[in-house]
C-alpha cells in the first residue's frame, strides 16, 4: 500500500519517533523511504546576521553533523530491510519537502511535529503544518 515514503526528518526526537512507524509499515509493503534533512537557510541567515561567523562555514559544520545524523537513520532503516535515498539540501525546508513530493512517486510522507500550540501555528506556522496543506499525497504526522 506505502512503498515508498518520504521522510523528511530534522533529527529531532519527534523525528525519531516517526522512525519507529516508517518501520512499522515495512509489514505492510513498504520498501523505500527517501529520507530528506533540510538544512535550513533562513537559520543560517539568522545566526550569521549577528555572530561574525561566515555562512559557509556554519553551513559546512551543519552538513557534517547532518551527515553523522543521516548515516544512523540510514544503516537502522536499511537493517530492517528497506532500500534508502538519504538526501541532504540546503534551502527552505518546506520548499525542498514539496520537489519530493512533485517529483517523485511517493505514496506517504511520514514527519514529525513538535507540537506547538495553535496559538503558536497561526503566528509562526509549522513546516509539519504547512507540508499538511500542501502537499498531494498522504501525510501521516507523529506528535511528541
Amino acid at each position: 500500500m506505502f512503498q515508498k515514503i518520504l521522510y523528511p526528518t530534522d533529527f529531532s526526537s519527534v523525528s525519531k519517533k516517526a522512525l519507529g512507524y516508517i518501520k512499522q509499515l515495512k509489514e505492510s509493503g513498504a520498501m523505500e523511504v527517501i529520507v530528506l534533512h533540510v538544512i535550513d537557510e533562513g537559520e543560517i541567515a539568522a545566526v550569521t546576521r549577528h555572530l561574525p561567523r561566515s555562512s559557509v562555514d556554519l553551513e559546512k559544520n551543519m552538513r557534517e553533523s547532518a551527515m553523522d545524523s543521516m548515516s544512523l537513520v540510514q544503516k537502522d532503516l536499511e537493517a530492517n530491510g528497506l532500500t534508502v535515498d538519504a538526501r541532504i539540501k540546503t534551502g527552505i525546508p518546506l520548499r525542498e519537502i514539496l520537489k519530493v513530493d512533485e517529483n517523485e512517486d511517493i505514496s506517504l510522507i511520514v514527519i514529525g511535529s513538535h507540537g506547538k500550540s495553535n496559538l503558536q501555528e497561526i503566528f509562526l506556522g509549522s513546516v509539519s503544518e504547512k507540508v499538511i496543506r500542501k502537499c498531494k499525497k498522504p501525510v501521516l504526522v507523529m506528535k511528541r
